[in-house]
């Protein structure tokens, strides 16, 4: 039994600053749809291993592939946030080091983002000739705004944990170092309120004030659409050979 009914998942590829390969998603996913069902947890704490939350997806592990074989990897990584988002408990993201890409959409899928102050956010997808994946498109707008959100989209650039915390990407801002100890000290209060409470408030901003399921589907499409392109081998190409990637749109 978790004590304190609190539940911590940690992102465990430090080697790769917790990057996300194919059997990270499946592991993470399997992990909260598990913890969700789990009576005896009432609150989930997510963080990484190493000094960092997420790098992103693991561009070492990617490559140009037609839509049959990008949509298992959309669909996994839309596992792990259709299961924050359709499960009871409150997921609590504690945030060091890089959140970049997809690491910046699994916080912000969070119901709260502790982050400490010197961490670094960046939705950086478009530098490897990608739009972005993970909810991003339902719960950065939901956090920041379209406008706002667009802009983030449009032009990328690092935001320090503070920055982010000012724009209303996250909730709390810890000195650095203490981001998970903030995050578990705010599950421990979630964890003694009332638990079909928390579930009911959870499931009412859920969904609000757009369908999550259809940004899901639509965005799997886009993936699809956008790994067999020559954009995406290029920016993968240009990642490993460490240059600017040139872009071509095609």
């Amino acid at each position: 039994m978790p004590v304190d009914h609190v539940a911590q998942l940690t992102l465990n590829r430090p080697g790769k600053r917790n990057a996300i390969d194919m059997p990270l998603r499946v592991r993470l996913a399997e992990a909260l749809e598990s913890t969700m069902a789990d009576s005896a947890v009432r609150v989930v704490v997510l963080t990484g291993n190493g000094g960092t939350f997420c790098s992103g997806g693991d561009i070492s592990t990617m490559r140009r592939q037609p839509a049959e074989e990008a949509r298992p990897r959309a669909q996994a990584a839309q596992r792990v946030i259709s299961a924050i988002w359709s499960g009871p408990k409150p997921v609590i993201a504690a945030v060091e080091g890089f959140a970049f890409g997809a690491g910046i959409s699994l916080a912000i899928a969070c119901d709260r983002v502790v982050t400490a102050s010197n961490a670094t956010f960046n939705p950086a997808f478009t530098s490897v000739g990608l739009a972005g994946d993970m909810g991003i498109f339902a719960s950065l707008p939901a956090r920041v705004g379209v406008a706002v959100a667009r802009q983030l989209m449009l032009l990328p650039r690092r935001l320090s944990g503070v920055e982010a915390f000012d724009m209303g990407l996250a909730d709390c801002v810890a000195e650095p170092g203490q981001a998970l100890a903030r995050a578990l000290a705010d599950a421990a209060v979630m964890a003694a309120a009332p638990p079909l409470a928390l579930a009911g408030v959870k499931a009412m901003f859920t969904g609000w004030p757009v369908d999550l399921r259809e940004v899901l589907r639509r965005e799997v499409v886009l993936q699809e659409q956008l790994f067999d392109t020559d954009d995406v081998a290029e920016g993968i190409a240009a990642f490993g050979q460490r240059r600017a990637p040139v872009f071509r749109g095609r």
